[in-house]
């Protein structure tokens, strides 16, 4: 049996924290963001944009960028306003949420930009 690799995730360190189950994976490439954006449209997930400072977190709700975009189907729009939001706040981590609204809950998140840690 293989040994269960223990990820160095501290609060101490802001720049080892983990987020959601993509992060314990490598950087996703853009190409990579783009199907997952494609899958969360292809599920007819409401897509969502969210910031926040990498010292707040884990302890703070994330702000909202924008309106979640009910409804909306064009992966490059939604690539675009993520781009944006990283561009207004480019020391914020930004995650893209794709919001199922049967189930009334997060059916997929992921950070997509880290911010800097101070």
């Amino acid at each position: 049996m293989s040994e269960v690799q223990d990820y160095k995730s501290r609060l101490s360190d802001p720049a080892s924290r983990k987020f959601e189950t993509l992060s314990y994976l490598p950087a996703l490439t853009p190409a990579q963001i783009r199907n997952q954006v494609e899958y969360i449209v292809s599920r007819g997930w409401n897509p969502a944009i969210e910031h926040t400072e990498p010292e707040n977190a884990f302890d703070h709700y994330w702000y909202m960028w924008k309106l979640p975009m009910f409804g909306e189907t064009d992966v490059d729009h939604i690539l675009k306003e993520a781009e944006a939001c990283h561009k207004a706040n480019p020391h914020n981590h930004v995650r893209l949420v794709g919001y199922d609204n049967f189930k009334q809950s997060q059916g997929a998140a992921l950070v997509i930009y880290r911010g800097k840690t101070v």
